[in-house]
C-alpha cells in the first residue's frame, strides 16, 4: 500500500503547478504581463518559471493563486463550450464581481481574494447556486 500512495515533494508540487498554469495562460491567450500578475511574479520571473528547470521557490500565496486559477480553468471548461471557455477571462463582464471589467483585470487588481471569489462565482454558476 505504501507504494501506491506517495507524498509529493514541494518541488514536485511547484513543478506541476507551474506547468499547469503555463498551459492555462496559453489557453487563455494571456500576455506575459497578465500571467505574471496573476501568479504574483515579475514578468522576468514568470519567463524563468515557465521553464522545466526553474529552481526558484513559490510562496504559499503563489501556490494558492495557481491552484485557484487551475480550478477556475476547469470550471470554465465544464460550464462553457469552446471557444467561450478559453475567452471568458478576457471578455468584459457585467456580473457582480466585475462591474464591466474583464475577469482577468479584476483578478489582477484584486489579487488572491478576488481570484478566489471569481472561482467561487463560476463554481456557483456551474452548480446553479
Amino acid at each position: 500500500m505504501d507504494n501506491l500512495v506517495r507524498e509529493r515533494s514541494p518541488s514536485d508540487i511547484k513543478a506541476v503547478a507551474l506547468k499547469a498554469f503555463s498551459r492555462i495562460a496559453d489557453a487563455w491567450s494571456l500576455t506575459g504581463r497578465e500571467a505574471a500578475a496573476l501568479a504574483d511574479m515579475s514578468e522576468s520571473t514568470w519567463k524563468r518559471a515557465r521553464k522545466p528547470e526553474f529552481s526558484g521557490d513559490l510562496t504559499h500565496d503563489q501556490l494558492l493563486r495557481l491552484s485557484a486559477l487551475t480550478g477556475l480553468y476547469k470550471s470554465l471548461e465544464l460550464y462553457f463550450n469552446p471557444p467561450i471557455a478559453s475567452e471568458w477571462v478576457r471578455l468584459a463582464n457585467t456580473g457582480p464581481e466585475f462591474e464591466g471589467a474583464r475577469p482577468v483585470d479584476a483578478m489582477i487588481a484584486g489579487g488572491l481574494p478576488k481570484i478566489m471569489r471569481v472561482r467561487a462565482y463560476v463554481d456557483a454558476l456551474r452548480g446553479g447556486a
